[in-house]
């Protein structure tokens, strides 16, 4: 288990917190994420995680750290999408963070997302994108990815990266169910939400090392323009998809409102 000597202490901050993390055959790295997590979170803090039906030694590995505070949750998805819907199902925090399986937060992550959340909804660090070894290949992920907040940009082009986010509980509330459409992420989804019911910060300073290997999910080393591969109709249609359902989203949140 991860030192906790420099763990937040209570009087930081008064609530319990949720770290939600979706698993999937994720041996390789899980323990190195999970300590990076766990030497900085509260003692009275809680990671949430749901595995999706891993057949590797992930849950093995998670369970030999024998820490209290991580719950794990056994799920069938065979998406990462559910499967971390399915985390946030049952994460009991008034601040939600997301993390991937593979990743290594830096140093204080954990308080400097806290301090913003005090007057934002949902904040997005910078990261630092790195190799399967952590050697650096992109110093600043903001300035790589042209980061930033805004509906129709993000619409078009994504800069809401899930290992990157923490949002206050209404945020995860409002975003609940998911989109039952496959164009839409999960971190896409959560970032326009809180836009559209309150306030984001993006944050600078990097706060994750964004670890790129031949298993990743995202492929973040191609240019903006060349992310993906699927034909020019399929993107322009999955980005309607997006602005359809925000819209959709705000006309039913203007509705309730009266």
């Amino acid at each position: 288990m991860g030192e906790r000597g420099t763990a937040v202490q209570k009087d930081y901050y008064e609530k319990m917190n949720s770290i939600c993390i979706a698993t999937y055959n994720g041996e390789k790295y899980i323990e190195e994420q999970l300590h990076s997590i766990l030497s900085q979170i509260s003692e009275d803090d809680e990671v949430i995680i749901s595995d999706d039906s891993s057949t590797d030694k992930t849950l093995e590995l998670i369970e030999s750290i024998a820490d209290p505070r991580v719950k794990i949750y056994h799920a069938d998805y065979h998406h990462f999408k559910w499967n971390f819907e399915n985390a946030l199902r049952h994460a009991g925090g008034e601040i939600i963070f997301l993390s991937d399986q593979d990743d290594v937060w830096i140093e204080g992550k954990y308080r400097a997302c806290l301090e913003a959340l005090k007057e934002y909804d949902l904040v997005c660090t910078n990261s630092i994108v790195v190799d399967s070894e952590l050697r650096p290949l992109i110093p600043d992920f903001f300035k790589y990815y042209h980061s930033g907040k805004g509906i129709i940009k993000n619409s078009l082009k994504n800069t809401y990266f899930g290992a990157c986010l923490a949002f206050k509980r209404r945020v995860k509330e409002a975003a609940l169910p998911f989109p039952k459409t496959m164009e839409i992420g999960h971190d896409i989804w959560i970032g326009l939400v809180a836009e559209s019911i309150g306030k984001v910060k993006f944050i600078d300073t990097p706060y994750l090392l964004y670890r790129r290997h031949a298993n990743a999910l995202t492929n973040v080393l191609n240019n903006l323009s060349n992310r993906s591969s699927r034909p020019f109709i399929t993107k322009v249609t999955s980005r309607f998809i997006v602005l359809y359902n925000i819209l959709k989203f705000n006309i039913n949140k203007k509705n309730n409102d009266r």
